[in-house]
């Protein structure tokens, strides 16, 4: 079986479920790796205290936001789950099984658009609060066999996420400090630094305006522990928007 990608989606506002400038990358993603046997993903979106991954069959379409139009909330990803990923994610991480999760909106907003027909089984595996960042990387490298199954580990949030400094309207340039940061975070995956992508407020100044909060920031750990010596890192969608939301996404292998 072809050893699968692992794939970390900037995925900026959920209004990019609906298309706009970032939708043709991931299609092009898509036809690239084709059908993989399922996807794990680790969406900045999931927060849970203990580790948890989605166990149902079908899992619900969750819109988890507010103050987004009508034609975005009805929107259905009715992707299948796969309690046998799910059980065999347990096994190596020793996660506990959920039901009452489903596919938020980190997930299936980019995954519209990478299977638009919704026909790969996708599990979701939580982000445990009360692991350090350290811990998550080590977490992740427990899925590193799953790239062997079939299986494309994938992440989704943004290297840059500062909604409190993000420019609304006008002027759309991005600020100094958020090119700074997501260049360093490029730089760090290119060399295979990954003590320094763990150790993130090092990695260049001001980071913690880059990284207010981490959620969206620990699942591109997930992907990063997934790359063997020597691997390619391919980037895509390398642009920030409004001033501080960087759309980066990179490929594993």
């Amino acid at each position: 079986m072809t050893t699968q990608p692992a794939v970390f989606f900037g995925h900026g506002s959920p209004m990019n479920a609906l298309g706009g400038p970032f939708t043709a990358a991931w299609r092009d993603l898509g036809e690239a790796v084709g059908k993989p046997k399922g996807v794990v993903m680790i969406s900045a979106h999931w927060e849970t205290q203990g580790l948890g991954v989605t166990a149902q069959a079908q899992p619900e379409t969750i819109h988890d936001f507010g103050n987004f139009g009508p034609e975005l909330h009805a929107m259905q990803y009715p992707a299948p789950g796969s309690p046998a990923l799910a059980a065999r994610v347990a096994e190596l991480t020793q996660a506990h099984a959920v039901e009452a999760w489903g596919l938020d909106h980190g997930t299936w907003s980019v995954l519209a658009h990478v299977w638009p027909e919704a026909d790969v089984p996708v599990v979701q595996l939580s982000l445990d609060r009360t692991l350090t960042p350290r811990q998550h990387y080590e977490l992740a490298r427990a899925l590193q066999p799953l790239r062997a199954e079939g299986i494309i580990i994938a992440g989704s949030g943004d290297f840059v996420h500062n909604l409190r400094t993000w420019k609304r309207a006008g002027e759309d340039s991005p600020y100094p400090w958020a090119t700074s940061f997501n260049e360093a975070v490029k730089s760090a995956l290119v060399r295979g630094d990954h003590d320094a992508l763990i150790d993130w407020v090092g990695l260049a100044e001001d980071a913690q305006l880059s990284v207010p909060t981490d959620e969206h920031y620990l699942p591109l750990l997930y992907v990063a522990a997934q790359a063997r010596p020597g691997e390619p890192i391919a980037f895509f969608n390398d642009e920030i928007t409004g001033g501080s939301i960087s759309m980066t996404g990179f490929r594993v292998g």
